[in-house]
């Protein structure tokens, strides 16, 4: 337990940590109520959510593979308080066109991808700003924490979504959304930037020549190469939710907001527990990740019969659990190799592996949906999720393998020679 919490003893990540909690927690409302007012809006239509999702990602397509070396080139506690000001302002846009009865869906698209162009800085910088909170020793354990409070928002923000879609509409869920980002600046605004941690100092790359030094360094690094490619995979195929129990919930239980609210909360409630189980590890591990993208995208393929929405929400736990422990140990082990002066781009190309292909499989979820409902779609999911997976797992070992067999001495040479070649793999 004690290691599982390591983090929170470093004040300026506790209030950061205070301030993400409240402003998670309304942004998983207004996720959980802009992908139910499209379907209002649109008389059930999946392939209007698909379209949500093409603009909310669509920013992460066209930008994405530039925002790690932006993020190198300015400070991270400044662009942090700066995208969350920008998040603001569109949660503020939102809820006046919903609460003035003016809503159109394109309107709604519009601002989703506003939205996205803000968090294609907003994530990187956030993760950066989490390296210079807690250091290198405890940077596994705060990606893990922070992604068991991103998914404890996700039990709290979608219940509360239901009960107010259900009594009071989805203007309210956008105006708490837009109110609780005044917690996280505030905590931001509070940290003592002399506590941070120090970085080397290294001179601030131009756009495309940092773009091009932070693909060569990934290109020479077979591990870095396989976890980008299993992430391709399965945000394209299967992190595709916002998409998917909306659906489910509408269309194929035939259920109402309050529903949706709790099977959303379901999946969260099992990435909280899979993110607890990761941070209560020492570090991150190729095998842990293997596992959970195993149990992840497994329970994926056992949804798509389900009809009952218990067994739904049991399976979504399932799911959730998985995901987080496959994110977390996939997201630490990217930052931990990577130099301090190419963090901000392998952090930025991690998250355009993770959501650079979201257009392509939001309207490839949502038709799905619409051609064979959510049991077609989940079916895909999983299975092209544990073929990715298996062939990832094949990888690590051929790479282990070659690893170790790099390090065994020569038959016949002395221990002089054994000590030269571990000295050069660990240069």
């Amino acid at each position: 337990m004690k290691r599982t919490f390591s983090s929170l003893r470093i004040r300026n990540y506790r209030l950061f940590f205070a301030g993400q909690a409240v402003s998670q927690t309304g942004s998983w409302m207004q996720r959980i109520a802009l992908s139910w007012y499209v379907l209002q809006l649109t008389h059930g239509d999946p392939f209007a959510v698909g379209l949500m999702a093409l603009a909310q990602f669509l920013p992460f397509t066209l930008f994405g593979l530039f925002a790690g070396v932006i993020t190198d080139r300015l400070d991270a506690q400044r662009l942090v308080i700066w995208t969350q000001v920008c998040q603001l302002v569109t949660a503020v846009g939102l809820a006046a066109i919903a609460v003035s009865g003016i809503a159109q869906p394109w309107m709604l698209y519009t601002i989703a991808f506003l939205n996205g162009l803000i968090l294609v800085l907003d994530v990187p910088s956030r993760q950066q700003l989490t390296y210079r909170m807690v250091g290198r020793d405890t940077l596994p354990n705060a990606i893990a924490l922070n992604s068991s409070l991103f998914n404890a928002s996700r039990i709290f923000g979608p219940s509360l979504a239901g009960i107010i879609l259900g009594f009071a509409g989805v203007g309210v869920c956008f105006v708490v959304n837009a109110v609780s980002f005044l917690a996280v600046l505030l905590g931001l605004l509070a940290m003592r930037t002399s506590e941070f941690f120090p970085v080397e100092e290294f001179d601030r790359p131009s756009i495309l020549g940092g773009t091009r030094e932070g693909l060569a360094f990934v290109r020479r690094q077979p591990r870095m190469l396989i976890v980008l490619g299993l992430t391709v995979i399965l945000s394209t195929f299967c992190f595709n939710f916002n998409v998917t129990l909306p659906v489910l919930a509408y269309n194929t239980l035939h259920t109402h907001a309050a529903v949706y609210g709790l099977l959303s909360a379901a999946f969260g409630a099992g990435a909280l527990a899979g993110a607890l189980a990761a941070a209560s590890l020492s570090k991150a591990s190729a095998r842990t990740m293997i596992v959970g993208a195993l149990v992840f995208t497994g329970g994926e393929l056992l949804l798509a019969p389900a009809k009952s929405p218990v067994l739904v929400g049991a399976l979504l736990f399932v799911v959730g659990a998985g995901f987080t422990v496959w994110s977390a140990n996939s997201n630490a082990s990217m930052q931990l190799a990577a130099p301090d002066r190419l963090r901000g781009r392998i952090i930025g190309l991690y998250f355009y592996a993770f959501n650079g292909t979201g257009p392509l499989g939001g309207l490839l979820a949502g038709w799905l949906c619409a051609t064979g409902g959510t049991e077609l779609a989940f079916a895909v999911a999983g299975i092209v999720g544990l073929v990715g997976t298996g062939v990832a797992a094949h990888r690590f070992r051929g790479v282990n393998s070659a690893a170790r067999a790099r390090a065994q001495p020569v038959r016949g040479q002395g221990r002089s020679h054994l000590a030269s070649v571990t000295h050069n793999q660990s240069s």
